[in-house]
C-alpha cells in the first residue's frame, strides 16, 4: 500500500492508518508519517504491515539519541519526544480498559512520568554469541566492498529481534549507567584475547554466553558472568583482571550454565567476590537482591508505583494485607508500616525465601511469606489461622491472573483490590470478570519503562454494595 497517512497509535508498538475503511496496524511507523506499507496480513476490514519506505515524516518526530536505534530493538520510542510517549501510553491504557474491559470507568489520573530518561535501568543481560546481526543494507555493503559479514569473533550485546542466534553489536547502552559497557567490552575482549569462543546457539558450542550486571541507587555492583563450561584457570584470570579493572564492583558471581536455554532459575551462582547480593532502598526499605531475585529494574518509578499502591490500599493500621504474585515481598513491605498484618503468596519458593529475608532486614514482624498457588493455599482453615484479607493486592505477570484466581477473589470478597499491571490489555480482561462483584474506582497509570511501549497501571477496586 503506497503514501499511506499514519494516523494514530494503536498498541504494543503499532500505529493505525485506515485506507477505504480498513484499519491498517503498522509496525515502524508513528502518526504523521507518510509511508508505503507492505500487508503481512489482510483480511476483510482489518490488515497488518510494516514500513518499507517514508515519504514525509512526522512533525512529532526527534533525532533518537542511540545509534543502535531501529537495529536492536530494545528502545522502540526513541524517535518521539518524551511527552509524546506518555501521551501515547496513557491512551494505550484509556483504548484497553475501555474498549476491552467494558465496565464502568472513573476518570483516569494523569499518568506518571519518569524524571530520569536514560540509565534508568538497574539491570541488563548482555549476550555473548557467534551470531553477529548485521542489517541487510550493511551486509550489501561488505559485500560490495570485498568484506566478509562472517568474518568476526561474535557479538556482545541484545539478542536481535526475530532472531534466536543472532545478537546486535553494541557498543554504548543508554539504559543503564556506566561502567556497564566498559565491563561488557571488557568480558569479550578477554574472550577474544584468550581464543575462547562466544557462545553457539545453534550449535550449542562456546564458553562465554552471557552477563548480568545489576546495580543499585545506593551504589552497590553486581557483575554475574555465565560461561558453558568450566575453564578455571582462565576463569579466575578474567575475574580477577575484572576486579582489579573495575573496582566498583561489590559482588562477583559466575555460572556455569550446560543447557540449550539461558535460563538461570535451575542454575546455581558461585560467588567469586563479595557477600553475593547487592540492598537496595525504596524510601526507608532495604531489599537483598540476589542474582535470581524479581526486583523491579526502574528503582525510582518503583517507588512511585509502590507510592500509588500504598495509596489506593488506604491503609489505617488495622488492615490485613494480603500481597498475591509478592515475589521478594517488594510491595508488602513497602506498605507494611500502615498495615495490621501483611500476607504475601508467591509459586516461586526461592522469591519466599527472599521474602522472608527483606522482612528480616527491615525489621518487619507482622509479615508472613508463603510459597504455593493463592487457589491452593487460601482456604478456610488458611483464614482461621491468619484472617481473611481486609486489602487484596495483586501484582501478576504480563499474562494477568489466572481465571480461578479471578473467581478466588471473588469468593474472598475482600473490600478493596489495589491491581497492579504491566499490561493493560489483561488487566482489562480480569476486570471484565470482577466486574461481578468490584467497581472500579481508581486509575493511575505509571511509566516504569521510558523510550519503550511498556506501561504499567494500577487500578483500585471497592465491593459493590448490595
Amino acid at each position: 500500500m503506497e503514501q499511506v497517512l499514519v494516523q494514530d497509535y494503536a498498541a504494543e508498538g503499532k500505529s493505525l492508518a485506515r485506507v477505504d475503511g480498513k484499519v491498517i496496524f503498522i509496525e515502524g511507523a508513528v502518526p504523521g508519517d507518510v509511508v508505503d506499507v507492505q500487508l503481512s496480513k489482510n483480511k476483510t476490514d482489518w490488515a497488518e504491515g510494516y514500513t518499507v519506505k517514508m515519504h514525509s515524516l512526522s512533525p512529532d518526530r526527534v533525532t533518537p539519541f542511540c545509534q543502535h536505534f531501529g537495529v536492536c530493538g530494545g528502545c522502540q520510542w526513541q524517535m518521539l519526544p518524551y511527552e509524546k510517549q506518555l501521551f501515547y501510553k496513557q491512551k494505550q491504557v484509556s483504548d484497553n480498559l475501555g474498549r476491552i474491559a467494558k465496565v464502568v470507568l472513573p476518570e483516569m489520573a494523569p499518568i506518571i512520568g519518569a524524571d530520569i530518561t536514560s540509565h534508568y535501568r538497574n539491570k541488563l543481560e548482555y549476550t555473548f554469541a557467534t551470531g553477529k546481526y548485521i542489517p541487510t543494507e550493511e551486509f550489501r555493503r561488505m559485500k560490495a566492498a570485498g568484506i566478509n559479514p562472517n568474518d568476526h569473533a561474535g557479538a556482545a550485546g541484545f539478542h536481535a529481534r526475530g532472531f534466536f542466534d543472532k545478537v546486535v553489536e553494541i557498543d554504548t547502552c543508554h539504559l543503564q549507567e556506566e561502567p556497564t559497557n566498559q565491563i561488557r567490552k571488557a568480558v569479550a575482549q578477554f574472550a577474544i584475547d584468550h581464543q575462547l569462543a562466544f557462545y553457539n546457539n545453534r550449535s550449542h558450542t562456546g564458553w562465554l554466553r552471557n552477563m548480568f550486571v545489576r546495580n543499585t541507587t545506593t551504589g552497590e555492583l553486581m557483575i554475574n558472568v555465565v560461561i558453558g563450561y568450566e575453564e578455571e584457570t582462565l576463569r579466575k584470570k578474567m575475574l580477577d583482571q575484572l576486579l582489579q579493572q573495575f573496582p566498583q564492583i561489590t559482588t562477583l558471581l559466575y555460572t556455569i550454565n550446560t543447557k540449550k536455554n539461558d535460563s538461570l532459575y535451575d542454575l546455581d551462582p558461585q560467588v567469586y567476590f563479595g557477600k553475593g547480593y547487592i540492598i537496595e532502598k525504596l524510601e526507608d526499605y532495604s531489599f537483598m537482591i540476589s542474582p535470581k531475585s524479581f526486583f523491579q529494574t526502574n528503582t525510582r518509578q518503583a517507588e512511585k508505583l509502590y507510592q500509588v499502591t500504598r495509596d489506593y490500599a488506604e491503609l489505617d493500621g488495622t488492615q490485613t494485607v494480603y500481597d498475591l504474585y509478592c515475589g521478594t515481598g517488594s510491595i508488602g513491605i513497602f506498605v507494611s508500616k500502615l498495615a495490621k498484618k501483611v500476607i504475601g503468596v508467591e509459586v516461586i519458593a526461592d522469591a519466599i525465601a527472599d521474602a522472608k529475608k527483606n522482612a528480616e532486614l527491615n525489621k518487619i514482624a507482622h509479615a508472613d511469606f508463603f510459597a504455593g498457588d493463592v487457589i491452593d493455599i487460601c482456604d478456610d482453615a488458611f483464614f482461621a489461622t491468619h484472617g481473611r484479607p481486609d486489602v487484596v493486592i495483586t501484582d501478576p505477570p504480563r499474562a494477568g491472573m489466572h481465571e480461578k484466581l479471578v473467581k478466588k477473589l471473588l469468593d474472598i470478597a475482600a473490600p478493596t483490590v489495589v491491581y497492579v499491571s504491566c499490561n493493560p490489555a489483561t488487566q482489562a480482561r480480569d476486570l471484565a470478570l470482577l466486574d461481578e462483584k468490584y467497581a472500579v474506582e481508581k486509575i493511575q497509570p505509571v511509566d516504569m519503562f521510558p523510550h519503550t511501549l511498556h506501561i504499567e497501571n494500577v487500578v483500585q477496586l471497592k465491593l459493590k454494595t448490595q
